[in-house]
This record gives structure tokens, C-alpha cells and sequence, in this order.
């Protein structure tokens, strides 16, 4: 894609994800079967729907994709409208920001993703990328956070990713009223019982500013180098 050129998106499908979430596949118009637009994993795609002011929403999937792939909320704006899209609706984007996760530097290391909500978007995207190259990496560990268990997305890939070598670690921070083994607490507080296993990591992080504020100050005292810490934008 031409950045600064905006160009229109049909919607192919929508699927349901965590709770209040949509998994909504699109193509730009006249584009056949493949997107043709390129995009870096963890870049964020500025789309606008009717008359509400743009809005910012990180590609889920992967470059390599035949489809653009978002995570849509329900809300209110550009998001609250697009969630509410069907099969055949169309919204534009106008242009594609970010740095994004520069994966392809990152050869031999251990790849350590942080994800927190919808952050999970930017996280698939880089991690469907990087399970077509693992040979190039060391172990991928995915650290995933939701306020309660059903507001986890991708639940129906995850045993992909195990069966790829991904080691997949989920915490909940509302666990009342749910029934959940697993950890409680924040994403942040998982990093202590993964990274002194890992030879070499680098730390991919996609949440909330706070989240990500958080967890780098963590990484720091943990004794990761700034550059060593990465996120999509």
C-alpha cells in the first residue's frame, strides 16, 4: 500500500473473540484473494467508518496473510461502528503507522511476547510471522493477560501454537465468580517465572501505556537493556 493513499477495505467475515470482541477480516477492494498491503508485524492501520473521526487499530494478522485481520471492540466511534459492520460493509484506511517489531533482527534470540487485552492483535500478528521462521529463533513464550477468562481471544489457536513449540503462559486479573486454575494477577507478574530460564531474550510488549510502562520497569530491574525491550509503536 501506498502510505498517504487511503484505499477501501471490504469486510469478508466477522468472528466472535473474547467478550464485547470481533475478529473482522478484510480486503482491500478489488484486491482478489491476497491484501497486497505491506505492513511491518506489530504496525497499526489508521481506519475510518461513516463519519466518525479515524482510529487506530494494530494488524492481528500476519503480512504473509491473504487477509487483513482486526480486533474490534465494543465502543463507541470508529471502533463502536466497525464492531457493529457485517460481511460486504466497507471502511478505509487511510494510512499505516508505527515501527512495529523488527523480528527479522532479532535472529537466534529467545523471543518473549507480553500482551494484555486487545495487545493480543500486534502480538498475533509478530507470532504467526515468527512461527514461520522458529529455526531462526530460540523458544518463543507467550504471556497473555485478560480481566477474566472470557475475555481471552484466539482460544481456538492456542493449541496451535503449543503444538508449534510456543510455551503459553495465561493470568487473569478478575477471577471472582469464574472458574479458573491458572494464574491470577497481572501480566507483568509472569515474567519472573520464565525469563532466568532463557539464554538470550528480547522482550515484544502490546498493551495498554500503563501496561507497557509497567512492564518495562520491570524488565529493567530485571536487568534488560533497553534494546532488548520492543514495542510496535
Amino acid at each position: 500500500m501506498n502510505e498517504g493513499k487511503p484505499r477501501s477495505l471490504i469486510i469478508k467475515r466477522v468472528r466472535p473473540q473474547g467478550n464485547d470482541i470481533r475478529a473482522i477480516d478484510m480486503l482491500p477492494v478489488g484486491a482478489g484473494v491476497v491484501h497486497g498491503v505491506a505492513f511491518v508485524p506489530g504496525q497499526v492501520a489508521v481506519l475510518k467508518a461513516g463519519d466518525e473521526r479515524p482510529a487506530y487499530f494494530a494488524f492481528a494478522s500476519s503480512p504473509e496473510d491473504a487477509e487483513l485481520e482486526f480486533l474490534i471492540k465494543r465502543g463507541s466511534g470508529t471502533g463502536g461502528l466497525i464492531y457493529e459492520m457485517k460481511a460486504g460493509d466497507q471502511v478505509k484506511i487511510q494510512e499505516i503507522i508505527g515501527d512495529g517489531f523488527a523480528l527479522d533482527e532479532q535472529t537466534g534470540k529467545d523471543l518473549v511476547f507480553v500482551a494484555m487485552g486487545t495487545g493480543v492483535a500486534p502480538l498475533r500478528s509478530a507470532l504467526r510471522y515468527a512461527l514461520k521462521r522458529a529455526d531462526d529463533y530460540g523458544q518463543i513464550v507467550v504471556l497473555y493477560g485478560a480481566r477474566t477468562p472470557e475475555d481471552f481471544c484466539y482460544q481456538d489457536e492456542t493449541e496451535t501454537w503449543k503444538a508449534a513449540g510456543v510455551e503459553l503462559r495465561q493470568v487473569i486479573s478478575r477471577p471472582d465468580g469464574y472458574e479458573w486454575a491458572g494464574s491470577t494477577g497481572y501480566v507483568q507478574s509472569l515474567l519472573d517465572n520464565v525469563l532466568p530460564n532463557l539464554s538470550d531474550p528480547v522482550a515484544l510488549v502490546c498493551g495498554s501505556r500503563e501496561m507497557i510502562e509497567q512492564t518495562r520497569d520491570r524488565l529493567h530491574e530485571m536487568g534488560f537493556a533497553p534494546e532488548a525491550i520492543l514495542t510496535n509503536y
